[in-house]
């Protein structure tokens, strides 16, 4: 540990703003004397005590819940105070200003400061203690911020699934796997003499083809549970008015951006995020797209700019067409400008689908995606396309064994299972080199160990916790 994480720490550990409770969280090796001063009285461990929280001259700031979790039967693992006030901003401050005046105070007895050290914590220290103290694992502590974070329920249910440990289980089934057939193939590297074909007799490659299957399932699955938690992000992209912002009300169900018939009514990006079977996707409805020689406005080429500028980042880029205008020499013009240049700017992460709108006015030719946002034929199919080119998978995703991940998660697992397949590829050879074969499940079993926090940089730690709130 860092020397600072020896210090006592205090924070608010609810919301900004007003409500009916609002909580007061400390965390340190010894917190008696911060009791002593603000409740006045002893706590039965674990056990809410209704009493008046008291200022330096003994006057009550507010009459709440206290509770007092000993170490090591708590969150942090540390002694924990929790105060249970009025949740108005002014009463937590001054609970909050109370403890820290607690701290500085001298002991009579001693002169020694009452809570040596506290401070106010820093964004997500409460839960870092956690996995500093073996509470948690990396994995579940990620989770826990996860769970606040959801913007589904499937998001939440699957991220509740991680802070219980489903995710890290499926890991260190693997690593045990892996710490077992490590141990046969470096002890037959230390004893060469045994005249044995330790791949055979062993079943090592039994064992290896067996955890490739095992890693290959938890990757699925992982994927399943990043696209829960991080959605794609969808650009809806096209001519003016050829029903961009119909289509994004289509898909929220609700009259979010505005729908005239004069070109050029959206100047800027109109955001939502939606969900379909669990999985977020974020909508963003872009001003419609020409050429800047033809736009006089100025606000409404800055607006362009914007939207192309979004079609970069985009997951998936939903190009809409209009049926009732096509074969019109101007507009077929602008579709072939857009077409062009949409298709220099595709990546390889970058989906295009194309979208052919106002299906109930005029037909569409064969073989296209067609659709009319204004009567709703064909946002049902959309939809099912949106989770189609995001990657879900409907028949693993429905089951209860989705857990939320995160994109360092799913890269640590294949990084893991592409070491596997080349020691995978090794034991197959006619004369395995067994050094090389041992190598590769090392370090396939370091990559595992990043996830749970097994073999974690500071750096790393120090980027996923401050991203918490602060006082969780």
């Amino acid at each position: 540990m860092l020397p600072r994480h020896h210090d006592p720490i205090v924070a608010v550990a609810t919301a900004p703003g007003r409500a009916a409770v609002g909580i007061v969280r400390a965390s340190g090796r010894d917190l008696r004397a911060l009791i002593d001063a603000i409740c006045r009285q002893q706590l039965a461990p674990r056990r809410a005590t209704y009493l008046s929280f008291a200022d330096a001259r003994g006057e009550p700031i507010d009459q709440g819940l206290a509770i007092h979790f000993p170490a090591p039967h708590s969150y942090t693992g540390e002694d924990v105070l929790e105060l249970q006030a009025h949740g108005g901003p002014v009463v937590l401050q001054l609970l909050l200003a109370r403890c820290l005046e607690v701290a500085r105070e001298t002991d009579p007895r001693t002169g020694a400061a009452r809570v040596p050290g506290m401070r106010i914590a820093e964004p997500g220290e409460f839960t870092e203690r956690a996995f500093l103290n073996d509470k948690l694992d990396l994995a579940q502590a990620e989770a826990v911020s996860d769970l606040i974070e959801a913007s589904t329920e499937a998001a939440a249910r699957s991220a509740s699934r991680s802070l219980q440990g489903a995710f890290s289980r499926e890991i260190e089934r693997a690593s045990e796997a892996l710490v077992k057939l490590r141990t046969l193939v470096e002890a037959t590297l230390d004893f060469p003499g045994e005249e044995i074909d330790f791949l055979d007799s062993a079943d090592a490659r039994g064992q290896l083809d067996a955890i490739v299957e095992r890693i290959e399932t938890v990757l699925t699955r992982a994927r399943q549970g990043a696209l829960l938690r991080e959605g794609i992000t969808v650009v809806l992209a096209g001519q003016p008015n050829v029903g961009k912002s119909s289509l994004l009300n289509a898909l929220a169900g609700a009259e979010l951006a505005i729908v005239t018939p004069i070109p050029g009514t959206t100047r800027d990006k109109v955001s939502q995020t939606i969900q379909i079977e669990g999985v977020p996707l974020h909508v963003i409805d872009t001003a419609g797209l020409r050429e800047s020689a033809a736009v006089a406005d100025e606000v409404e080429q800055i607006g362009i700019a914007r939207s192309w500028a979004e079609i970069e980042r985009a997951d998936a880029v939903l190009f809409l067409r209009d049926l009732t205008r096509e074969g019109e020499p101007t507009y077929d013009a602008g579709e072939a400008h857009i077409a062009a240049r949409l298709q220099q700017l595709s990546t390889p992460h970058a989906r295009l689908l194309h979208i052919h709108n106002k299906a109930d006015v005029a037909p569409p030719p064969p073989g296209v995606f067609a659709l009319s946002a204004r009567t709703g034929l064909g946002i049902d199919a959309l939809r099912r396309k949106l989770l189609e080119l995001a990657g879900w998978h409907a028949e693993v995703s429905g089951s209860e064994g989705v857990f939320i991940a995160r994109a360092r998660h799913v890269q640590a697992l294949q990084d893991a299972l592409a070491h596997l397949l080349r020691g995978h590829e090794l034991a197959h050879q006619h004369d395995p080199a067994l050094d090389l074969l041992a190598e590769e499940l090392r370090l396939a079993h370091n990559a595992l160990g990043a996830i749970t926090g097994v073999y974690t940089s500071d750096d790393l730690l120090g980027e996923i916790f401050s991203r918490f709130c602060i006082g969780k």
